[in-house]
This record gives C-alpha cells, sequence and structure tokens, in this order.
C-alpha cells in the first residue's frame, strides 16, 4: 500500500483578510438553502403526473408518520389534495386528522371552507 502525503505548504504567512468562524457558518447556511431548492418540473403527459402524484403523496403520508399529532401537515395534504380537485381524498385526510384530535376548532373550519368554497352544500352542512 502507497502512503500519500499532503503537498508541502508553500506560503505559511497570515492571510491578508481572515475568516472567522462565524463567516463560515453563515455561508454554509446560504449555501444549504440553495442547495435544497427541488429543481423546476414540467410534466408532460398523464403517466408523469401520476408518477408525481404518489411520489406526493408518499412524502406527505412520511410526514404523518413521523409527526402524526402535527395538524398543519394534516392541513397542507387535505389543501394539495383539494387543489387537484381529488374531493374525496382531502375528505379523508381531513377526517383521519380529525380522528387525530376532534376538539381543533381550525380543523373543522378548514374542512366545512373546502366544502363550501367548492359548493358541496350537503357535505359542508353534515360537517358544521
Amino acid at each position: 500500500m502507497i502512503e500519500m502525503k499532503p503537498p508541502p505548504i508553500k506560503n505559511r504567512e497570515a492571510a491578508l483578510v481572515q475568516i472567522t468562524a462565524d463567516q463560515i457558518l453563515k455561508d454554509a447556511e446560504i449555501h444549504r438553502t440553495i442547495a435544497l431548492r427541488p429543481p423546476v418540473q414540467r410534466i408532460m403527459d398523464e403517466k408523469e403526473l401520476h408518477v408525481y402524484k404518489q411520489e406526493k403523496r408518499r412524502e406527505f403520508e412520511d410526514k404523518l408518520r413521523r409527526q402524526r399529532y402535527n395538524l398543519s401537515i394534516w392541513v397542507r395534504y387535505a389543501q394539495w389534495e383539494e387543489n387537484l380537485k381529488e374531493f374525496a381524498r382531502a375528505r379523508s385526510v381531513y377526517e383521519r386528522g380529525l380522528e387525530i384530535d376532534y376538539t381543533n376548532k381550525s380543523l373543522w373550519l378548514k374542512y366545512a371552507e373546502m366544502e363550501m368554497k367548492n359548493k358541496f352544500v350537503n357535505h359542508a352542512r353534515n360537517v358544521w
């Protein structure tokens, strides 16, 4: 086995501009937030749309498994389904969230708002 030696240091003088640990941490934070942005996706056909929906639902379900009692995740998931016009799925998500905490007034209100906004009068009446 061959040992690799680091290259020799050519200039041992102090740098003109000193970098602090605080600056290094700030730079790391900036680069981390930039790197986390997902690439822009263009969905071209039904198959890609179906795959996208499956992946997004899997992400939501994984988040819910980890943080079951975080009701904001339930609301975001239901609103995402509502935006896709998947009202039966959105209802299912709201009802599963209400099984966790049926005393949460804001969750009931968001559920009723969703039903009223999309003109499901009988469903809204049942929620109220």
